[in-house]
Order: C-alpha cells, then sequence, then structure tokens
C-alpha cells in the first residue's frame, strides 16, 4: 500500500501536519512515540503559545494528543531507520518492513546528537541505527547496543534472542529491565568507534570526570548506536543540509520533490508556535503537489487517449 503522505514526528509539527492532512482527505501515516513530544512533557510552562497562556507542558502534550485522538488518527509507534527517493515516489524502512508513501513530512526535531568519531565512516559497515531492522545479519555474533533512552532496552532485548553476545551501555540514569543474558556495562559512553582485526572496536571514557572506565573498549561484529533520531542527512541519503538542520524553502519543500520539513528540523527559533505553523504549511504543500500530480496524470491519461 502507499501513502499520500508519510509523516514523520509527533511533536507539534507532526501534530499539526496530520491534522492537515486528515482535513485534506488524504491517505497518510503517522509515526512516532504515542506519548507525544518529550521535549514539550519536561517543560514547565509555556508562556507565548496564542490562546493558552501559561499553560503546562504535560497539558499541552496531551490537548495534542487528544485532539489526534477525537480525529481519528492513530500513531505508529516503530523506528525509521532509512528513507530513500525513488523517483515519484519514497521507500521507507520501517524497523523490518518497507512502506511506500508519494510524499514525505519530516518533523523528528533536532535530538540526534553529534556523532561520535568513526561513526559515519563505518554506517552500514558495522555501525547501525537499528537493531530490529539488522538483527538478521548478526545472528549468532556478538554485538554492542548504546542507548540513549530505556526504550531501546527493548531493543537490546530482542538482539539477546539472536545474538551469541550483546553488550548494553546506557546514556541515562536508573535501573534497567533487561534479560539476564545481556551484559550491561555502566559508568562509560563511546568515545569512537573503528575497526580493528575484523572486529568493531568501540572505545570508551568514563561518563564522570575524575573516575576510570571500567573497560576501555569492547569488540563486537556490530555497534548499534540508538539516538533517538538519526542526523537527517543519514536517514535520507541526498537530502541538502543548512548546517545542522534542513534547507527547505517558506513552503517547507526541500531539494528533493516531495519531501518536506517542519519544526525545529527546519531551522531557529525552535518555538512550539512556528512548529506548529510549519507543520500545517508542510502538510499543505504536499496535498498541492499531490493534488497537481493527480492533474498532471490525467491530463497525460488524455492525450494518450485521443
Amino acid at each position: 500500500m502507499r501513502y499520500d503522505i508519510a509523516i514523520i514526528g509527533t511533536g507539534p509539527a507532526g501534530v499539526s501536519a496530520a491534522l492537515t492532512a486528515k482535513n485534506r482527505n488524504k491517505k497518510f501515516i503517522l509515526i512516532g512515540s504515542r506519548t507525544g513530544s518529550e521535549k514539550i512533557r519536561k517543560t514547565h510552562r509555556i508562556v507565548n503559545y496564542p490562546g493558552l497562556p501559561n499553560v503546562s507542558g504535560e497539558a499541552l502534550n496531551q490537548a495534542f494528543l487528544g485532539q489526534l485522538k477525537d480525529a481519528g488518527i492513530e500513531i505508529t509507534e516503530k523506528r525509521v531507520a532509512n528513507i530513500f527517493a525513488m523517483g515519484d515516489y519514497f521507500s521507507l524502512q520501517v524497523d523490518q518492513d518497507f512502506i511506500e508513501a508519494s510524499t514525505v513530512i519530516l518533523a523528528t526535531g533536532t535530538s540526534f546528537g553529534k556523532p561520535i568519531p568513526g561513526e559515519n565512516e563505518n554506517l552500514g559497515r558495522g555501525v547501525s541505527y537499528c537493531a530490529t531492522c539488522d538483527a538478521p545479519l548478526y545472528r549468532g555474533k556478538e554485538t554492542v547496543v548504546v542507548g540513549w533512552d530505556p526504550k531501546e532496552e527493548s531493543e537490546a532485548a530482542f538482539l539477546s534472542e539472536t545474538c551469541s553476545k550483546v553488550t548494553y551501555i546506557p546514556m541515562y540514569k536508573g535501573d534497567g529491565k533487561l534479560p539476564g543474558k545481556v551484559e550491561v556495562v555502566t559508568g562509560v559512553k563511546p568515545a569512537s568507534v573503528g575497526k580493528a582485526d575484523g572486529k568493531m572496536r568501540l572505545s570508551l571514557v568514563p561518563l564522570a570526570k575524575g573516575t576510570e572506565a571500567a573497560v576501555d573498549h569492547i569488540a563486537a561484529d556490530c555497534v548499534f548506536l540508538l539516538r533517538e533520531s538519526v542526523a537527517p542527512d543519514k536517514l535520507v541519503p541526498g537530502l541538502q543540509l543548512d548546517g545542522s538542520h534542513v534547507k527547505a524553502d517558506r513552503g517547507m519543500a526541500t531539494n528533493l520533490p516531495g519531501f518536506y520539513v517542519a519544526g525545529d528540523l527546519a531551522g531557529l527559533p525552535y518555538q512550539i508556535a512556528k512548529a506548529t505553523g510549519e507543520g500545517n504549511i508542510a502538510a499543505i504543500s504536499a496535498a498541492q503537489y499531490l493534488d497537481q500530480k493527480a492533474r498532471e496524470a490525467t491530463k497525460q491519461s488524455v492525450r494518450q487517449s485521443v
């Protein structure tokens, strides 16, 4: 099945885009977290959102989710590993499956983090961003998972069902819930990743200054770096950036025809009101693009029949 629009992200930009796509009667999928935006949830007070003065972040987030529910819009909670431009549509790798969409709106925010040395060079050559996607490639082999969020523990648990050894390195505090066969290494963070003697080598340094790392490196067949989101140029090959943001025009269109961006990923200022407006614009632009393509297809069909 091919969607008209694939919307990625459930922050204010993604929510706004989904509501507009619904109003435009487009067939779309909304991919993101069913709990909405963590960034908004953690905001104590929001004082500059029109119509809702002095609202708490939690209340605003719940209002967004409630509006989606009232509109009958479901959130698909899966990981998008790659998006490929295929000409007149886009192919999205979502967990172990592929879906197609005529247009895409990317609204994932800017929480993808700075790559560690060696990460970009070894992406797809022993470094991966999706355990669920690439687990079959490392059946019976040794893997390392670095997780920036507790939800990534499920990925490590999944890998432990097929890999001979799984080491998990949490980048957050708190007691994890992992199977006993997953080895957990705490108090360290990745410093670099490279290859040595046919294995990936993840170098580690202490999280806290003045302490020593219990382990200075781990060798494995693959290193999974699981951040909240992937840098846009790694997620979408060929996507043009403007510094750390995606370059877009006032219609939120990027250099890839049919591909749009909205919210913090589109640049400063990082404001909720800006994000909701851009989500609305991106969805309108996507709908207009689809309608124009449909008109062109109809004209072509008429010419061929004459």
